[in-house]
């Protein structure tokens, strides 16, 4: 007797309906057709053993199990649950009329638990577009899945769990969840803020530009001068998640299986910080079922590159064409997939190997050629890359102990979304750019106009401080956001010196 159900495989962050078929014949042995991998395969071991362990038996005829369509790779074991369903209805073992309505995705252990799978999200999201009346898979996954509407999520803990809903389906209500409620209610909740931070205010001056314009930024500072502590407290001044923004960086999460028991819809926008031996292929993403790396993980929200010098060459490197891009395409023989990764570079560094700022009295520890040597880890073209670089000075005994407030996150992010609010309308008729950062060359000349006095200001720090050609663009729309931040329409003299003095490195025979 044939039996037919659906699964799902995610390729990126899509997923593909795929076709689980098992007819029981006259004759012997177990075959699993449908191009699977070595995990697909095993499940022949695993199913036998879930659908015993609950009093039901594996057919003694000849299982042909197919899933399609079969030019594509089927991998992992999120079929076994699937398949051992279908293999008992094949079987005349159990009813389940209503098989071919439902998605159905788990992994089984040898007692028949179903154990959590990766991409639920968007295996739900291609369900309801499908017309399918439900998603069956692990209870770990069902919140995750209930993000998305119009569509029964029914989460279970074990096979017997499945098989009853099939022969009376009120035993397992479909899990609800107010996506809505729980998405505004969390989106401004932040274990840090700047209110925490003493002293500092040009740093924090620094941050909330990056923040308002989308700028990419780096801090320059010996140990202990707090770059690490304003870096993690970049999110808490960051503008809200709109639904749709919250939704993609949901997906990539999900499908990295980052999201945990309790997983939902992500409210916050992501900080990753990864260490600084780091993989070019865990940073960008990869593998052999390619998977999404730091940098999409970070996606809609911030990637801190701590230590930047420290970090490989070629894995800062990688960073180039996301960093213009915003999306990264991973291309391998057995498949090519792309991830968004369209997120704020914020990286810190100290100014030489020592951690000192370079001085030529001669009492510091490095020598020039040691504190250009180690700058030159950091090639120009990632360099070019990012807006504001910021000299941190370590804080004043009498900064740290005053008793004065200092101005909370809360506030600072008003001013940022009343600032991204105009870049908002300034670009509301293009899809790809949503702030300042974004815009190409092309719009820069036509939107960041400067007068012939901000003109002439501008090419004396050029020559004087011997900025490349490369600062010119970058200082263009630094100030093109701190005119935003001011509430004038027009770049004045004061937004474009204010936006100069963020380009230490640019500066000629800089050292540190």
């Amino acid at each position: 007797m044939l039996s037919k159900t659906f699964g799902s495989a995610v390729y990126g962050i899509d997923a593909t309906t795929i076709t689980v078929e098992v007819n029981v014949l006259q004759g012997t042995k177990f075959f699993l057709v449908g191009l699977p991998d070595s995990a697909v395969k095993e499940s022949e071991q695993r199913v036998e053993s879930s659908i015993k362990h609950f009093g039901y038996t594996m057919p003694r005829q000849k299982v042909v199990v197919n899933l399609a369509p079969a030019d594509i790779r089927k991998e992992g074991s999120s079929y076994d649950l699937p398949i051992g369903l279908c293999i008992l209805k094949a079987s005349n073992q159990i009813a389940a009329e209503t098989l071919e309505q439902y998605v159905i995705m788990g992994e089984l252990s040898l007692d028949g638990i179903v154990r959590p799978i990766k991409g639920a999200l968007p295996i739900a999201i291609e369900a309801r577009k499908q017309g399918f009346k439900g998603f069956i898979l692990p209870k770990e996954n069902a919140a995750e899945a209930a993000i998305v509407n119009n569509l029964d999520i029914i989460g279970v803990e074990r096979l017997e769990e499945a098989i009853g809903f099939f022969e009376n389906p009120a035993t397992i209500p479909p899990t609800k969840i107010d996506t809505r409620d729980i998405f505004f209610h969390e989106q401004n909740e932040f274990d840090m803020d700047f209110a925490d931070v003493q002293g500092q205010e040009n740093i924090k001056r620094a941050m909330e530009i990056a923040a308002a314009g989308g700028h990419n930024i780096v801090m320059i500072g010996p140990p202990g001068s707090g770059k690490t502590m304003l870096a993690k407290r970049l999110p808490s001044i960051l503008p809200p998640l709109s639904l749709q923004e919250a939704l993609e960086t949901t997906k990539i999460h999900s499908v990295a299986g980052k999201l945990g028991a309790n997983g939902h819809l992500i409210s916050k926008r992501p900080y990753r910080s990864p260490h600084h031996t780091i993989s070019d292929v865990a940073l960008v993403g990869g593998g052999g079922v390619p998977q999404p790396g730091e940098i999409s993980l970070a996606h809609n929200g911030v990637l801190f590159l701590d230590e930047l010098p420290e970090f490989k060459r070629t894995v800062l490197e990688v960073l180039r064409q996301p960093l213009e891009e915003r999306m990264v395409n991973i291309a391998r023989a057995k498949a090519s997939v792309q991830f968004p990764a369209s997120f704020m570079l914020v990286a810190s560094m100290n100014p030489s190997p020592s951690g000192e700022f370079y001085t030529e009295d001669g009492n510091h520890p490095d020598s020039p050629m040691d504190v250009r040597r180690y700058l030159r880890k950091i090639s120009g073209p990632l360099l070019d890359r990012i807006d504001l670089h910021i000299e941190v000075t370590p804080v004043s005994f009498d900064q740290m102990t005053a008793n004065r407030k200092a101005e909370p996150s809360s506030i600072i992010r008003e001013r940022v979304i009343k600032a991204r609010d105009i870049q908002s309308v300034r670009f509301n008729d293009m899809s790809d750019i949503h702030s300042n950062a974004m815009m190409p060359a092309q719009m820069v000349k036509k939107i960041c106009k400067i007068n012939e006095a901000g003109k002439v200001l501008l090419k004396t720090a050029m020559e004087k401080l011997g900025l490349s050609a490369r600062a010119y663009d970058r200082i263009l729309k630094v100030s093109r956001t701190i005119a935003d931040l001011s509430g004038t329409e027009d770049i004045q003299i004061e937004h474009l010196a204010e936006a100069i003095q963020y380009r230490s490195l640019d500066r000629e025979g800089w050292l540190g």
